[in-house]
């Protein structure tokens, strides 16, 4: 048993040790275009572990099999599956590696299952490059390939060894036993731990230069994962010839002129955008200082959000970008990478950019969407104490993390400072530290309203209050009671701007999304959005036809003047209205559906 334990374990370290030393031979091949350093390669490769550790593991499975059955024979024909294994194996990893390092300089993201399309024109592809290029690659690829097999092949003789039933069968229930033992530990490792996340790109991410986060991309991981996304997470939704979508569309999304409207005493103030989990109108009552608050900030009265799931309007809320009936944007990382975002705006006028998070951020790879918006600094659960982490089922607690943010902003800084915070809270198990409403859910909510007062009283008693514009919306909403999707109050969130630099208090009652956050803020600082596409400044004269939009699990639902309707995408038809002219916002609706998912699938 010792033996297979030892060949176990020297065939894992040996499939980690390859994948490591392939991320050091992709910078070095790529070093002319993108420069490193030596401790660029260090951070590279121990960001990049966790990936390569799962990943090996799935490498693991059939020898760990193998294993397993030479307890009871160690007839030829186990080595034999076990060499032609280890041949597919040096194969697969040789082409991810090399395919991996070739193309990046072409896409300039890591290798992922859009190169399967290139397939059905080998010409065309092949067109890009030379003869010789091709033949280069071809050798150094049989060059790997070979290599890769030689050294697993070492690993074989271990298995030369009589099964121990041969001679103690007492040893080979015992090992059976060991063996089923090492399955949860598979499981485990596969899946990343025993945290809410699961293993995802997003959670090498530790840079703000994005060849170092491809490098610590384990390429086999970014392959898989990827082809599972694009055959099963983009749907097509072809309602109308082009020409009668973009007829549909028209004047939907324009392109504004800036309004002469100003809502802010400050050119460039401290912004903190405050994501407040599941905090829906359906909860006014039990945040009753959020409610005092409406009537001393910018209330955007009529706004309603875009989604249902946190992931979903995170992306929604810090770059503009719609959501989908059954795709998450942000576990897209090869689409990620092109939305435009607050952050970055921002950042390219001077401002210093964090983001705060009291779970774990590589969740539904949160790190990876966040790096790649712009935020150069994040804070998240592991940089707490192990009992701070434990606060909460979903890790720190909110009045532990708006502390941290507080004190944060509270700090000097030489830059405008740009915060992003996503509370957690308030969501199921509604675990709390106070019990003041009897109702479980309405108490999470109470209790993230006293979070926010706590913060609000400790700006405005600081001298940053005036320069300070604290932005307050939900990520989404929930069902609650009798309220769930069918009822127009159910997406209606609050998005609230308050703070010293608001120039007087104001109700701005028109219909808008959590998406227009984006070009209705980056114009009141007077800065470019025309990268947004789906996002519109509601206070520009432009914006004439008010209307909201929002997508839940394989269905969407539409909001405008003439009323609230429901449409699900399972059964092909409205399934609830109110408005006076159902018709045409049913029509719209599939055209924002076509043109938005046209748009996602060319990201």
């Amino acid at each position: 048993m010792k033996v297979r334990v030892s060949y176990l374990l020297e065939t894992y370290l040996l499939t980690v040790l390859l994948f490591i030393v392939a991320k050091v031979a992709f910078m070095l091949c790529n070093a002319s275009t993108h420069p490193f350093t030596v401790g660029d390669v260090f951070d590279v490769a121990t960001h990049g572990l966790t990936l390569d550790l799962s990943t090996s593991l799935y490498c693991l499975i059939v020898p760990f099999l193998l294993s397993v059955a030479s307890l009871w024979t160690t007839g030829r024909w186990l080595r034999r599956i076990l060499t032609a294994y280890h041949l597919l194996l040096a194969v697969v990893l040789s082409l991810a590696f090399v395919a991996d390092t070739s193309l990046y300089p072409f896409w300039g993201f890591k290798l992922d299952a859009s190169c399967l399309q290139y397939l059905e024109t080998p010409t065309e592809a092949m067109a890009s490059v030379s003869s010789g290029y091709i033949v280069v690659r071809l050798v150094v690829l049989l060059l790997v390939a070979s290599l890769i097999f030689a050294v697993y092949q070492r690993t074989v003789r271990l298995l030369r060894t009589p099964s121990p039933l041969t001679s103690d069968s007492r040893s080979a229930y015992f090992g059976l036993i060991a063996a089923l033992l090492l399955v949860p530990v598979f499981i485990i490792g596969i899946r990343g731990g025993l945290d809410e996340s699961t293993t995802n790109i997003g959670q090498v991410y530790f840079s703000q230069n994005q060849f170092l986060n491809h490098a610590a991309i384990n390429p086999v991981f970014s392959f898989l994962s990827s082809f599972e996304k694009t055959a099963s997470h983009i749907v097509d939704y072809d309602y109308y010839s082009q020409q009668e979508c973009d007829t549909l569309m028209a004047g939907l999304y324009p392109a504004t002129r800036p309004s002469a409207d100003t809502l802010l005493s400050e050119r460039r103030p401290d912004i903190v955008i405050i994501l407040m989990e599941s905090a829906g109108e359906v909860v006014a009552d039990a945040m009753p200082r959020l409610q005092r608050l409406k009537r001393e900030g910018i209330n955007f009265s009529r706004c309603y959000g875009n989604t249902w799931r946190t992931d979903r309007g995170t992306v929604c809320a810090l770059s503009g970008y719609p959501s989908f009936p059954t795709s998450s944007v942000m576990k897209m990382t090869g689409k990620t990478r092109h939305l435009p975002s607050i952050a970055r705006t921002l950042g390219r006028a001077g401002y210093e950019t964090s983001y705060f998070y009291g779970g774990d951020i590589n969740f539904t790879n949160m790190r990876g969407y966040l790096v790649g918006a712009g935020f150069s600094q994040l804070t998240w659960k592991k940089d707490f104490t192990m009992d701070q982490q434990n606060t909460s089922k979903w890790g720190v607690r909110d009045d532990i993390m708006f502390d941290a943010v507080t004190d944060y902003l509270l700090q000097p800084h030489d830059r405008p400072q740009l915060i992003g915070f996503s509370t957690l809270s308030s969501h199921e198990p509604w675990d709390v530290p106070i019990h003041k409403l009897d109702e479980p859910i309405k108490n999470s909510f109470y209790y993230l309203d006293d979070c926010i007062h706590r913060m609000m009283e400790r700006l405005r008693q600081s001298p940053r209050w005036q320069q300070t514009l604290v932005i307050l919306l939900p990520d989404h909403s929930i069902d609650y009671g009798s309220i769930d999707k069918f009822s127009p109050r159910r997406d209606l969130i609050p998005m609230l701007w308050v703070g010293g630099a608001v120039r007087q208090p104001r109700d701005i009652s028109v219909i808008c999304n959590q998406t227009d956050l984006a070009a209705t803020l980056l114009a009141q600082l007077g800065l470019p959005h025309d990268d947004f596409l789906w996002s519109r400044d509601v206070l520009s004269p432009d914006y004439t036809y008010p209307l909201a939009v929002h997508n839940y699990n394989n269905g969407f639902s539409m909001t405008d003047s003439t009323g609230f309707m429901v449409y699900d995408l399972d059964v092909g038809r409205t399934v609830f209205q109110t408005s006076a002219d159902v018709r045409r916002l049913e029509r719209i609706g599939k055209a924002i559906l076509q043109a938005t998912t046209r748009d996602l699938k060319g990201l």
